[in-house]
């Protein structure tokens, strides 16, 4: 991870509605340094999505400030040209154009940003290949699985080279196996192409596999965790569980019911390991 900051955000707030007003966004602030792979969850109505609409340049802030990559948010005169050379986006819907092939879907965001049409169809080769999808750069959509179609939203994302990739539930319609492999490559791009990633989900096992987790309720920040290592992670989830707090007696919640399946000794000593946990 490297020191320069590639998102900025200070104290965001978006408000919908005149009558009765609704907080989307309540006073955000955060940042995101290059190279960093940052998720966010929280509930539906958190304000998730919101916040990506607000670093993809697809909405505009009630007030405060969006920097990305040096560049004001509320300053901005050619909204397309920021968001086509320095946002790649992937969608839950993939939203493919369904009458072009993958390699020709690659090409889209290229068009009228400099590329020859030969230096186009080469990018779109090489970043097919980058994702694994090669030998599929002449089918269209409806001739992939869901899986695949992500992997070239994927592919298509990165074609201009962007300062930070943004993904919306990039797992959300696909299966469990589709998922991990959807997943399993956008580590792949963090972890030996150096890409800065920023996730929305609101699945832990997906948020765990990123380094740092922001979460949202009401508009607004909780909490934010650093992602450690998987033993470490799969106690503070073991923690928060019924049986977690039963051992510790937390929320009312008491250890009674245990005596069957565990010696007071072996209850003893989870609880001083879950003691240690942070929440």
């Amino acid at each position: 991870m490297g020191d320069k900051v590639v998102v900025q955000v200070e104290d965001l707030l978006k408000v919908y509605g005149d009558g009765h007003k609704i907080h989307a966004l309540d006073h955000v602030s955060f940042t995101v340094r290059e190279g960093e792979f940052v998720s966010v969850m929280g509930p539906s109505g958190s304000g998730k999505s919101t916040l990506l609409n607000m670093l993809g340049a697809l909405d505009k802030p009630t007030s405060g400030q969006v920097i990305i990559h040096g560049q004001d948010m509320t300053q901005l005169r050619d909204v397309d040209s920021f968001r086509a050379k320095t946002v790649g986006f992937v969608f839950q819907l993939h939203n493919l154009i369904p009458t072009l092939s993958s390699a020709e879907n690659v090409h889209v965001p290229m068009q009228g940003q400099g590329p020859s049409p030969a230096q186009r169809r080469q990018r779109a080769e090489e970043l097919l290949t980058l994702v694994g999808m090669r030998d599929r750069m002449n089918h269209v959509p409806g001739q992939l699985s869901g899986g695949q179609r992500q992997k070239v939203a994927i592919a298509r994302a990165l074609a201009n080279q962007p300062a930070i990739l943004l993904a919306d539930e990039p797992t959300g319609n696909l299966d469990s196996q589709s998922g991990d492999e959807v997943m399993s490559l956008l580590e792949d791009l963090h972890s030996r192409h150096g890409m800065t990633i920023f996730v929305v989900t609101h699945d832990m096992s997906i948020a765990r596999r990123t380094h740092r987790v922001l979460v949202m309720k009401d508009g607004r920040i909780v909490r934010e965790d650093m992602i450690g290592q998987p033993f470490e992670e799969d106690l503070k989830m073991f923690r928060q569980s019924g049986l977690g707090r039963a051992l510790l007696g937390e929320n009312g919640v008491t250890a009674d019911s245990l005596d069957g399946w565990l010696t007071s000794n072996d209850q003893a000593a989870l609880r001083q390991v879950l003691a240690r946990v942070s929440g």
